[in-house]
């Protein structure tokens, strides 16, 4: 397990992080989530060890970071990774066989299923390709920990599935865990087993996907003249969009009791729709005043 206890850091005498806590079951797959600048690279980097917390403890099985063996079950695969204008997989493969064991036989796989050439310099790759590159070798690693930075960031939808189709089955086979950080909040919903999202320098909010979508529910109605002005006026609202007759709203609570309400304005039609991750998530920093 991965616990994090009271973390808070600085980075050029500005405040990233404070007071972060967050639990991390082993075997998971964990979706971290914010905005841009939330602090979200800030967090997988002090989790890799590439940073030393200013404040608070972060604990791999009661180990730290900084522990030798620790750092040994830890791969982190920043947004941008720094190669040189000679490097190419086979380059890079080399220099991690020095610090960890790799499966060829995955990795021969995976660049066989990316179509990628391990002899070409990473420089003529596009930024897909050399995320893909990263990404085999990362797999291939098989780590304890792996640590993600925007991890779908300039994949193709064939390649995004295959990625997220790769990592379930090194969690199954392997008991690792892996931490996400993307912009892609839609794809994590039916990929990751927990989220975390940062906000006000703290994860606001962490648990199962499924019980954080489940705590909103979204109706929309129709009506034969005008929508009432007041129709969500007592409600817990967090969203409403509104077009001529039709208007659909986001709501935090039971769905009976909202649908209940609802029904007092007589609608010629309420049909409840489902509510995705990427709107729980807004919902939650809108009412933070984020949005």
């Amino acid at each position: 397990m991965i616990k994090i206890d009271n973390l808070s850091h600085f980075l050029g005498g500005k405040l990233i992080l404070s007071g972060v806590n967050l639990e991390i079951p082993d075997s998971t797959i964990m979706g971290l989530i914010g905005i841009n600048g939330a602090g979200k690279s800030t967090l997988l980097r002090l989790l890799s060890g590439v940073y030393f917390a200013d404040d608070g403890v972060i604990e791999y099985d009661g180990r730290s970071p900084k522990d030798e063996k620790t750092r040994e079950d830890i791969f982190f695969l920043p947004d941008d990774p720094y190669f040189t204008n000679t490097s190419t997989m086979k380059s890079i493969l080399d220099m991690y066989k020095n610090f960890y064991s790799v499966s060829m036989d995955t990795y021969n796989r995976l660049i066989s299923v990316f179509k990628l050439d391990e002899s070409k310099p990473l420089r003529v790759f596009s930024k897909g390709m050399r995320r893909q590159a990263y990404i085999a070798i990362a797999i291939s690693i098989k780590p304890k920990y792996l640590l993600l930075d925007e991890a779908f960031d300039g994949l193709d939808p064939l390649a995004r599935k295959c990625v997220k189709d790769e990592l379930i089955k090194m969690v199954e086979e392997s008991g690792s865990t892996v931490i996400i950080s993307s912009h892609s909040l839609r794809e994590l919903e039916d990929f990751c087993d927990m989220y975390a999202i940062i906000d006000g320098k703290r994860v606001s909010s962490s648990g199962d996907i499924t019980e954080k979508t489940n705590k909103y529910c979204k109706f929309m109605l129709a009506f034969s003249d005008s929508v009432p002005n007041d129709i969500f006026k007592d409600l817990p609202l967090i969203s409403k969009s509104q077009a001529e007759k039709f208007v659909t709203g986001v709501f935090e609570g039971d769905e009976n009791t909202i649908r209940e309400s609802l029904l007092k304005f007589n609608p010629v039609v309420i049909e409840q729709l489902p509510v995705d991750f990427e709107e729980a998530f807004i919902s939650e920093v809108s009412k933070n005043g984020k949005l």
